[in-house]
């Protein structure tokens, strides 16, 4: 009879401790564990330029890292939208390089960061511009009449 009892208590017993714990342990950062995470690490920092200060345009960097997840040598534009401006292009190269400030060093764990240090990642950031919403014009709507 006291094993049924004593089975909740120990379950809290054991909550209570890992809360302990966890409440101690300083916050780390999530660890990036595959080349996806990296990736989704990246855009999940991408703050495209806003649409008064520069169109949508597509911009490709070339970036690699150390086993740290800091940035090894210099980010290299590769790609631009052929029919940005020369302000759009600054805008956006502006934005890519904040991005990689923002994000770096990434917090690699020790598996990925062996495996991609010194290699290139290429890395598209696609703005696009939102369509209009189409005006709504129905045959059956009841004009308002003042």
């Amino acid at each position: 009879m006291t094993a049924g009892r004593s089975k909740p208590f120990v379950w809290f017993v054991v909550a209570l401790a890992w809360l302990a714990l966890g409440a101690h342990a300083p916050a780390q950062p999530q660890q990036l564990n595959t080349i996806k995470d990296v990736f989704a690490k990246l855009y999940s920092c991408w703050r495209p330029p806003p649409y008064s200060r520069a169109n949508p345009m597509d911009i490709t960097v070339v970036v690699s890292f150390n086993r740290e997840g800091a940035i090894l040598g210099q980010p290299r534009i590769t790609y631009e939208s052929e029919r940005a401006s020369d302000n759009d292009r600054i805008a956006y190269r502006t934005a890519v390089m904040e991005t990689l400030q923002r994000c770096t060093p990434l917090p690699f764990t020790e598996g990925l960061g062996g495996a991609v240090a010194g290699r290139p990642f290429a890395v598209t950031f696609r703005t696009r511009k939102r369509p209009p919403k189409p005006e709504e014009t129905r045959a059956w709507l009841i004009q308002k009449i003042l």
